[in-house]
């Protein structure tokens, strides 16, 4: 399993949020990374705002609470990053 291309935007859509998309190798790369997403989100109660066709997944990270960016968007972004960072080490 590996990412084929990531890349963040700061700002996306003229509201404050930390945006990346990912392109994996195929479905089951996307969806196993999607997974370990969830249940990192879910431990921190804070989830992502996500989009996912095939072997695409794009990530929006906001706190609604504040309407826009807090330190939990971060901590989850770290650990999105490190998910990633997984799946590169796998292949």
């Amino acid at each position: 399993m590996h990412i084929v291309s990531a890349r963040p935007t700061l700002c996306w859509n003229e509201r404050d949020a930390i945006h990346k998309s990912f392109s994996f190798a195929n479905f089951n790369c996307a969806f196993a990374f999607m997974t370990a997403v969830a249940l990192q989100a879910e431990k921190m109660d804070h989830h992502p705002e996500w989009f996912n066709v095939y072997n695409r997944v794009d990530i929006t990270l906001s706190t609604h609470d504040c309407q826009g960016l807090s330190s939990r968007d971060i901590d989850l972004a770290t650990h999105i990053d490190e998910a990633a960072g997984k799946y590169i080490s796998q292949n």
